[in-house]
Parts: C-alpha cells; sequence; structure tokens
C-alpha cells in the first residue's frame, strides 16, 4: 500500500511540474525574441500537441518558420491558423509576407487586402501591399498605400522611395524626383535612391550636371549600377 501510494504521489508531482500550454508559448515567444528560431518552433509544436485548435501556436509557428526563409512551411502553418480562426488580421498579413518573399505578389496582395479589412490601422498592411502592388506593375494603387504611410510618418525613407518607382512606372518623373529628393534628405547613404535620381534628371530632363552628381554620389556609396552611367556620360 505505501509503494502504491509513493507511484501516486511522484505521478502527481511529475504532473504537477508538466508547463501548461501557455507556459509552453510564452517559452516559444521568449525564444523567438532571442531568435532560437528552430527551438522556439519545438515549443509550438509542444502546444499543439495540447491543444491543435491553438491558432496563436500555429500562426507564431509559422513566423519562426518564415524567418528561417522556409516560406512553404510558413505559408501552411499560417494558413492553419487561418483555419482555426479567420478573424485575426495577423495570420492573413504574415501569409501574404510569404508570399511577398516568393514573389507570388497577387496572392500577397489577396491576403493583404484580407487584413485590412480586419485592422484598417494597421500601417504595415499598407506598405507591405504598396510593395506587392508594385510587383504587380498596379502603379496607382501602390502609390495610393505609400501615400498613406507617408500621411501617418513623413520620414518613412523607404515608402519615399518606393513610391517613387511606382510613380516612375506610372510616367510621372516630375513626382518621382520629389519623392527621390524627399528619400536622400531622410537617408543620405541610399545609393540606389541617389541612381534612380540621377538617371531620371538625365534621361527625363536633360539635366546632365546634377544628375552626374547624383549618379557619382550613388557609386561613391557602392552602388555600382551607377558605374556605365559615369563611365558613358560623367567623364570630362
Amino acid at each position: 500500500m505505501k509503494k502504491n501510494l509513493f507511484w501516486i504521489a511522484i505521478l502527481a508531482f511529475v504532473w504537477s511540474c508538466s508547463p501548461s500550454e501557455q507556459e509552453l508559448f510564452d517559452e516559444g515567444l521568449r525564444l523567438m525574441e532571442a531568435e532560437e528560431y528552430q527551438k522556439a518552433i519545438e515549443y509550438f509544436d509542444r502546444v499543439l500537441e495540447k491543444n491543435p485548435e491553438n491558432t496563436s501556436a500555429y500562426n507564431a509557428k509559422g513566423v519562426a518558420l518564415f524567418q528561417q526563409t522556409k516560406y512553404d512551411a510558413a505559408i501552411s502553418s499560417f494558413t492553419k491558423s487561418i483555419e482555426k480562426d479567420s478573424s485575426s488580421y495577423k495570420p492573413f498579413f504574415n501569409r501574404g509576407n510569404a508570399y511577398l518573399e516568393k514573389k507570388a505578389f497577387r496572392e500577397a496582395v489577396l491576403d493583404y487586402n484580407t487584413a485590412n479589412g480586419l485592422d484598417q490601422s494597421q500601417i504595415d498592411i499598407y506598405y507591405n501591399r504598396g510593395l506587392a502592388l508594385l510587383g504587380l506593375e498596379q502603379y496607382e494603387d501602390a502609390i495610393f498605400d505609400f501615400d498613406v504611410v507617408l500621411q501617418g510618418n513623413p520620414d518613412n525613407s523607404l515608402a519615399q522611395f518606393n513610391k517613387a518607382k511606382a510613380q516612375l512606372g506610372n510616367n510621372d518623373p516630375v513626382g518621382a524626383v520629389e519623392s527621390l529628393f524627399n528619400t536622400v534628405i531622410l537617408d543620405k547613404r541610399n545609393g540606389a535612391a541617389y541612381y534612380l535620381l540621377g538617371v531620371t534628371q538625365m534621361s527625363a530632363f536633360g539635366q546632365k550636371e546634377d544628375g552626374c552628381a547624383n549618379l557619382k554620389m550613388a557609386l561613391n556609396l557602392g552602388f555600382r549600377e551607377a558605374k556605365s552611367w559615369v563611365d558613358d556620360f560623367c567623364q570630362e
């Protein structure tokens, strides 16, 4: 009898020491913050063993897979999260990001549209959807999204730069030059912006002196694509 009581006590102790679903999830998040993504996935899998309906664990696992550039596996995990609960914008946004990395721009836009419908306050959705629309050459819609971002934060240099690319695609070199000036004012290390500014100044407006100055700046910043322009058009 005493032996049986002993084993019952041991089992009760082990059971009480078993981490809860929330504790496992929180540890997975901690490991994510420490960039230990594979270990984090193991903890999220343990959560899902306890509760296969935990949509947050599927979403978090997808993020960890995304960080490992395992985009197809991430998409699968985000999709499972959505199947369990489609009321949160997060898995739609995250799945859109994975599609964006795969250059599956149309699928990305569809997910960003859904995410935006669920929460229109998330500025990152507008920016990333703008990138996907840029990839689809839907320039006017991309400009709209980048403008939404810039309304909230005019100092977002990447939004300025990508807006400029959309404006060039939309045959608006005047607007593009303004956006590119804004870009290099905000980020003086953006060689690609100096390059695009210089090319646009020379090709659209015949501004050789200013264009060459910006092309040389791009080259000095390590943007090697500027070299052929400098060699061909900017030698005295």
